[in-house]
């Protein structure tokens, strides 16, 4: 085969997630996997489910997205008890479609593509999640657990049954992990600062520590830089200097539930000791990585599909606080500046805030301003569906000949796989 045909062979087209119930009946197309929260709003969840009419008959297909917080393993649901909160579920029925004006939306370009190429007996699907819905969380399991991880994940499930409860046999069902996601803001907000002053007995002054950042939003897999001054103006002498960063995770179901881990540490004797009447200036740089912390239990994660690879979990963003109960897991991040004075002297310590998320792809900033400077009237240009994910697909071995002249390339939703942590 020549280069010219291998080219044509896997030329490059819009890609969708496919994924059919086990007897075939029906399969739900989806255009990607991860949803974005920009804050003020949630991309909405919308694709194409074919259904064989033959099948269902006189039955229904429904459709429904559930959010929820498991903070126990499936297999320990015994006796009816179920270690599940639901934080967040919308259901609809998607076939028969229903005809309703008020819930009936536009369809997308992706939407109106798919339904040329696959059919009468395809039907569009469309979920809308509301405002202040949490983000998809993983809590790290020990060395050998199996089965789902604890955490906040998102489903989004078609079946046929005859009513919207009833419970569908698993040969009827298609079930699709989906994450919700937010990058981070384009613009940097004040840089971190903290002064703290500590007196001592017989002392006639204070030993002073000044910490900063030299920004406030870093992207995982950079590096951090802690600046560090010591004024020391006491009769103390400083030891030597910790600096590490701390993940800290807020369980929201429960009322006091918080769990601290450090992710990066550096410990220095390097300028040491400072003692009366000197002063350190120094920078220390840490990395906080997931590839360094894959022992330490409970660690909040981004989002997990299956077995594939992630990073420790992006900082939430809190845009109002009464919302607080609803977001499941809230995770921060703080660098914590330690310094040791001996068993007699005790420690000075000082936390600078800082947030740790995704760095925003070029395309979904050129969306973004695209949105905001199209005229009204012009909406329908910007309806593009734009590939957003966090998602690489692995091409090799895909037939294109399905695309035929609409550049569709349908994956299979089992095979795609996670872009692995930055760790250079």
């Amino acid at each position: 085969m020549d280069s010219s045909s291998d080219d044509q062979g896997k030329r490059s087209g819009t890609r969708v997630f496919k994924k059919s119930s086990p007897n075939g009946k029906i399969t739900v197309y989806l255009g990607k996997r991860d949803f974005i929260d920009h804050i003020t709003h949630v991309e909405p969840i919308d694709g194409v489910v074919l259904v064989d009419p033959e099948y269902v008959k006189n039955s229904l297909v429904f459709g429904h997205v559930l959010a929820a917080f498991r903070y126990g393993h499936e297999d320990l649901d015994v006796f009816g008890l179920i270690f599940r909160k639901d934080l967040y579920l919308a259901s609809d029925q998607l076939y028969p479609p229903l005809i309703d004006s008020d819930r009936k939306q536009p369809l997308t370009r992706l939407q109106e593509r798919l339904i040329k190429k696959l059919g009468p007996n395809a039907y569009p699907f469309y979920f809308e999640l509301p405002p202040h819905c949490p983000a998809s969380v993983t809590l790290q399991p020990a060395v050998g657990d199996t089965g789902k991880p604890c955490g906040v994940d998102y489903e989004m499930k078609a079946y046929i049954a005859d009513t919207i409860d009833e419970k569908p046999h698993k040969r009827n069902c298609v079930r699709l992990a989906i994450r919700k996601i937010m990058y981070a803001p384009n613009k940097q907000g004040e840089q971190p600062n903290v002064e703290v002053s500590k007196e001592f007995m017989m002392s006639p002054n204070k030993l002073h520590l000044e910490a900063s950042l030299d920004k406030e939003v870093y992207h995982h897999g950079e590096e951090i830089a802690v600046n560090v001054h010591i004024a020391n103006n006491s009769n103390r002498t400083v030891k030597k200097v910790k600096v590490s960063v701390r993940q800290f995770a807020d369980i929201c179901l429960f009322s006091t539930a918080q769990y601290k881990c450090t992710v990066a540490s550096v410990e220095s004797e390097d300028g040491c000791p400072v003692g009366p009447g000197f002063t350190l200036s120094k920078v220390y740089y840490l990395k906080p990585l997931l590839a360094n912390n894959r022992d330490k239990r409970g660690l909040a994660l981004d989002g997990q599909l299956k077995d594939e690879d992630t990073n420790l979990a992006s900082s939430t963003i809190i845009t109002d606080h009464s919302q607080k109960e609803k977001l499941g897991i809230i995770v921060q991040y703080k660098v914590k500046v330690k310094l040791c004075l001996g068993p007699l002297g005790g420690d000075v310590v000082a936390e600078l805030p800082f947030i740790l998320m995704h760095v925003m792809p070029e395309k979904v900033k050129d969306t973004q301003l695209s949105q905001q400077t199209t005229p009204e009237g012009d909406e329908e240009k910007t309806d593009i569906p734009v590939d957003t994910n966090l998602i690489q697909l692995d091409m090799e071995g895909i037939n294109c000949s399905d695309a035929q002249d609409d550049d569709l390339i349908f994956e299979d939703f089992a095979r795609s796989r996670l872009r692995r942590e930055t760790e250079n």
